[in-house]
C-alpha cells in the first residue's frame, strides 16, 4: 500500500540530503523524566547524530 503525502507531511529524506530541523519529545531513562531532543542543538555542538525510529518496540503502554 503506497503512503500518500499531505500538505503537512515533509518529503522523505534520501541519503546525502540534509535532514530538516526538528524537535521531538524524548524519555531519558537515567533521569527518569521526559525532555526534548533538538537537532539544531546537536549541530551547534558538532555532534554526530543517528536517527532511529521504531515506534512498535519503544512506545509506552
Amino acid at each position: 500500500m503506497a503512503e500518500t503525502m499531505t500538505a503537512t507531511t515533509p518529503p522523505p529524506v534520501k541519503l546525502g540530503q540534509k535532514v530538516p530541523e526538528f524537535d521531538v519529545e524524548t524519555f531519558e531513562p537515567s533521569k527518569g523524566d521526559f525532555g526534548t531532543f533538538r537537532l539544531r542543538d546537536q549541530i551547534a555542538n558538532k555532534r554526530w547524530t543517528l536517527l532511529f525510529f521504531y515506534p512498535a518496540d519503544f512506545t509506552f503502554v
